[in-house]
Parts: structure tokens; C-alpha cells; sequence
């Protein structure tokens, strides 16, 4: 299978798809990734560590100018972004001869842009997905290659869906590299009428509103759970992390004013649409 891929990625994805890559005998010449944050709480794989352990050239969070320099010495026939964290900009999208890819976080049009997959736990949905799109200068908007769709469970957290969605891009690519070489992959409109975008999210936004239902905290607690920052809200002077909950009848209990109380030894919460959640995993501080 004679062709050249750049690829950006990061995290497990990045590596997972690059690994497929390579299995399937594509020379990558470049591999684009981003440096660690110290900062931040590293749980997934690194994409660096991966490529130069199989002798791949790595560039961590080089300029763009330099990047499409370099890119188009290389002459790729195909550009690829797997969860890379930066929109790649049209000049160097142009540089691939039969087409830029990108694997999204989620069954497009919905949940275009930023943290797909904690989103759409947060709005309640049932199922994800991954899919594999043209990268156009618009961010989430290129034509659909394929799709794979996986299932959130009631009580599943954002890391555990995850992980099938790992193995779905892995299953996407590995069933649509043979089009996408031959440069004869079907696109599929991606109807951004039909869609919906979200922005970033930041620690800030776990903060637990106990005036919500809830089913809202319970999915925000779900969407937000380690290795992600954590729900919280300020409680006795220090904060209360909420980890894991679980929807209870409320008519066990007494009524009670909003917010977290103990009954012996266990923890509850009282919400807004006067449900009740115990607390299954947490930490005062």
C-alpha cells in the first residue's frame, strides 16, 4: 500500500490510529503532537513516546509556518489529525494530495468542537460514537467518511465510554484506509442544520448547582469524573468532590433543603427537582 501520511494526534486515539497506520504499511514521515502539560492529570498514552519508539521524526508544538514548510517538502498524499487539540489551518490541509482527515469524538453533526464526548453526557445522551471526517476550514464540517456509534450506559462515566470509543476509531480506520488511499472514499453530507456545537470546557464547570434535577447533576458527575477535574461544590468551609452518584427514591427520605446530608454513615444530596442522589464516591477537603 504505497502511500505517505502526516500525522497529528495525540492522547490513546493518536496512538491507536497510528498504529493502525503503520499496520497497514503507510510510510508516515512526520508524526505532529503536542508537549505534555505538567499541569495536567496524564492518563492516556503518549503519542510522542509511541512514534519515536518506532523511529517516527516527532515535532511537539511547532508554528504552523514551520509546519507547512516542512509538510510540503514531504509531499504527503494524505494528512491525518487523531484528537490532536489544534484546527489545522487550510494551507496546510491543501497539502495533501488525496485528502486531511480528522477522527471526531462523536457522530457528527452533533457535538461539534471541543470535549464532544464529556458534552454529550452531560445533555443526557444514550450514545456516541467517533467518526471520521474531511478536514475542511471550518471546524467538524468536511464530508463523512464513516461512523461508528457506541452506547452510554445510565450510570457510565466519561473514561469508561472512552475506551469504546478508542476501539471504534480503531475499527473506522483500519475499515476505511484502503478507500482513503486509493483517494476513492465516499463522503457523506455532514448536515451542520441538523447539528450542535460546544466550546472548551474548564474546571470551573463542574461545579455542582444543586437547584438542578437530579438526573442533570448525576450526568454532570458522570461527565466529569476522574481522571477529569471532578465535581464539586463548596461545603463546611472546604469543598465536597463528588466522584460517583446514584439515583435514589426519594420517598425513603425526608424532605430535605437542597444540597448534601448525612443519614449514619452514608452521604445523600437533595436536588432541585426534589429527587434525591446518594453519593457513592467522594472527598471533603
Amino acid at each position: 500500500m504505497a502511500a505517505r501520511a502526516v500525522v497529528f494526534g495525540y492522547g490513546d486515539v493518536g496512538v491507536r490510529c497510528l498504529a493502525v497506520l503503520l499496520e497497514a504499511g503507510i510510510e508516515v514521515p512526520l508524526v505532529v503532537t503536542h508537549r505534555d502539560d505538567p499541569a495536567e492529570n496524564r492518563w492516556y498514552a503518549s503519542m510522542a513516546d509511541f512514534a519515536r519508539k518506532h523511529d517516527l521524526p516527532v515535532f511537539e508544538d511547532v508554528e504552523t509556518a514551520l509546519l507547512e514548510k516542512e509538510i510540503a517538502a514531504l509531499k504527503p498524499h494524505l494528512i491525518f489529525s487523531f484528537y490532536y487539540r489544534k484546527l489545522l489551518p487550510l494551507a496546510l490541509l491543501k497539502l495533501a494530495r488525496r485528502g486531511a482527515f480528522n477522527m471526531h469524538g462523536s457522530l457528527l453533526p452533533k457535538f461539534r468542537g471541543r470535549a464532544p464526548l464529556n458534552w454529550a453526557i452531560v445533555k443526557g445522551e444514550t450514545e456516541t460514537g467517533v467518526t471520521l471526517h474531511q478536514m475542511v476550514e471550518k471546524p467538524d464540517a468536511g464530508g463523512i467518511v464513516d461512523q461508528q456509534a457506541v452506547p452510554i450506559g445510565p450510570d457510565d462515566t466519561a473514561v469508561e465510554v472512552f475506551a469504546r470509543m478508542t476501539d471504534a476509531a480503531e475499527t473506522v480506520l483500519r475499515r476505511s484506509i484502503k478507500s482513503l488511499v486509493a483517494g476513492e472514499a465516499k463522503l457523506r453530507p455532514n448536515d451542520l442544520s441538523k447539528g450542535s456545537y460546544y466550546g472548551r470546557r474548564t474546571p470551573e464547570d463542574g461545579r455542582i448547582d444543586w437547584s438542578k434535577s437530579a438526573a442533570e447533576i448525576h450526568n454532570l458527575v458522570r461527565a466529569v469524573a476522574p481522571p477529569f477535574p471532578g465535581a464539586f461544590c463548596d461545603f463546611e468551609g472546604g469543598l465536597l468532590k463528588v466522584f460517583r452518584t446514584r439515583m435514589e427514591n426519594q420517598k425513603q427520605f425526608p424532605k430535605k433543603p437542597i444540597g448534601p446530608f448525612r443519614i449514619a454513615n452514608e452521604w445523600f444530596a437533595a436536588c432541585g427537582d426534589g429527587k434525591v442522589l446518594r453519593l457513592l464516591e467522594y472527598e471533603k477537603s
